[in-house]
């Protein structure tokens, strides 16, 4: 059965016992004076029109964190966007616009919270150990990582938005791997036992580009089909990357399919922070979260 958005916000509040206290320190602050690099390419009050911005830091075992919370006040029922890594600027710039045009919530983890390490993909604010990728921390053994950023499930789908390198390291790969080496596992081209491709026919944009796909999640004792929107985006020629989940890898992912949530993944080729290279990427990571916003949440509208 897919998931459902309000059956799956009940189903996740009882699993993450969501009404424990909240520990956290959550601060209102000004985006105008947010001393942050995503904050910095944003000084236009116009922007924050109708945003409320908060700061939020605790502690949960070995690391300290903190995220940045932003409300669309004029419209709090709508999507989560979440946009997991300090790296992944395009992702902030269009989690931004999406939040002013349908409402609901935008979550972004600072690295910030550590010294000198502002914009990078780490959190690097750890006691001992190795820095701490914020997209492989959804874990039942650490709660309170996930419930605070999940505490705004009101009425629409979990949308996250990633940038990645260019290409695939074909040496993990079980097809194309005659392909040039890149990096990572994110391209239409790379298959292995996990991440299933089924890449666009007609090449249109923004799917001309091998890095620019949707994930669409399912667990392994289902189909592909189980996967939220994922029959409706390979229908309108998306590059969708099928994953298939047995046990979590600790990804907002494999997190939102094993406790039933709505969730939706967009990745795009990083293309640095030039601002004619990041509206590029920008664009199409907004392509895609529009289109699946009006295909699999037609009760998400854009707001008047």
């Amino acid at each position: 059965m897919k998931p459902v958005v309000l059956a799956a916000a009940t189903a996740w509040l009882a699993l993450s016992g969501a009404s424990a206290p909240d520990r956290a320190t959550v601060t209102r602050v000004n985006p105008m004076t947010v001393q942050d690099d995503d904050f910095a390419r944003h000084r236009d009050p116009a922007e924050w029109r109708g945003l409320a911005v908060s700061r939020i830091e605790f502690r949960e075992e070995r690391a300290q964190w903190r995220l940045w919370r932003i409300v669309n006040t004029r419209h709090r029922t709508g999507p989560l966007f979440f946009v997991p890594h300090d790296n992944e600027n395009a992702g902030f710039e269009a989690a931004l616009v999406l939040v002013r045009k349908y409402g609901g919530t935008l979550v972004a983890v600072d690295s910030g919270v550590a010294p000198d390490a502002d914009g990078v993909r780490m959190n690097r604010a750890v006691d001992y150990g190795k820095p701490i990728d914020p997209n492989r921390n959804f874990d039942s053994a650490l709660p309170g990582y996930a419930r605070r950023i999940l505490a705004n499930l009101h009425g629409g789908p979990v949308i996250a938005l990633h940038t990645n390198a260019k290409g695939f390291e074909t040496a993990d790969s079980k097809c194309n791997k005659g392909d040039p080496e890149g990096s990572g596992v994110i391209s239409i081209r790379f298959c292995d036992d996990t991440l299933i491709p089924s890449p666009s026919q007609r090449r249109d944009y923004p799917f001309d580009d091998d890095d620019t796909v949707a994930f669409a999640t399912f667990l392994s004792k289902g189909t592909a089909s189980d996967a939220f929107c994922r029959d409706q985006m390979v229908g309108a020629d998306y590059n969708v990357v099928q994953e298939r989940v047995l046990t979590s890898d600790g990804s907002l992912s494999n997190y939102a399919v094993l406790h039933h949530l709505a969730y939706l993944n967009f990745e795009t080729l990083d293309r640095g922070l030039d601002p004619a290279e990041l509206a590029l990427a920008r664009d199409r990571l907004l392509y895609m979260a529009e289109h699946a916003i009006a295909m699999c949440a037609p009760q998400v509208k854009p707001i008047r």
